[in-house]
């Protein structure tokens, strides 16, 4: 059985976060989406909250799980009996900081290897930074974000803003 790991910061969760989830519940028997707690990022979701928000939206899928993890990724997968990490990619960009990193987990643990997928045109301009900053100026997020998530969101940035 191959399990994947696709790591990420999911704030807040985008569609292009979940076409990677999908397909890579497709090709891989067991997926943990694994939502780390980034300390070099603020925020606008707590950890907890980013958990919840995902299983809203894939908690019906059997072999889909949803974890939080601290400290190296390579560890987590470890601990999870899990080989494969998977990665989304937007552009040209995605793919330079990516592939770094898939040296450097693969320098730190060689039994673990890295997938990159492209994400779908559709989806390829979405981040979830775009996404705050839309919110923000009270833009329409509707497309860009799982429909389940989208009153959260709003709510959250109207909390934040104390309105």
């Amino acid at each position: 059985m191959t399990t994947a790991v696709y790591p990420g910061s999911f704030d807040p969760m985008t569609n292009g976060h979940l076409d990677i989830m999908l397909r890579s519940m497709r090709i891989f028997d067991r997926v943990i989406v694994a939502v780390l707690n980034n300390i070099d990022k603020r925020c606008m979701f707590t950890v907890e909250e980013r958990l919840a928000m995902i299983k809203k939206v894939v908690g019906n899928y059997d072999n889909i799980e949803v974890k939080s993890f601290e400290g190296l990724l390579v560890d987590f997968l470890k601990v999870e009996g899990a080989d494969v990490i998977v990665k989304g990619l937007r552009g040209v960009a995605d793919f330079d900081y990516e592939i770094q990193m898939a040296h450097t987990n693969k320098k730190l643990s060689q039994d673990i290897d890295t997938v990159l997928l492209m994400t779908e045109p559709c989806n390829s301009y979405i981040s979830s930074s775009n996404i705050k900053q839309i919110v923000h100026f009270e833009g329409d997020i509707s497309g860009l974000v799982p429909d389940e998530l989208l009153e959260e969101i709003y709510a959250k940035e109207r909390k934040n803003r104390g309105i």
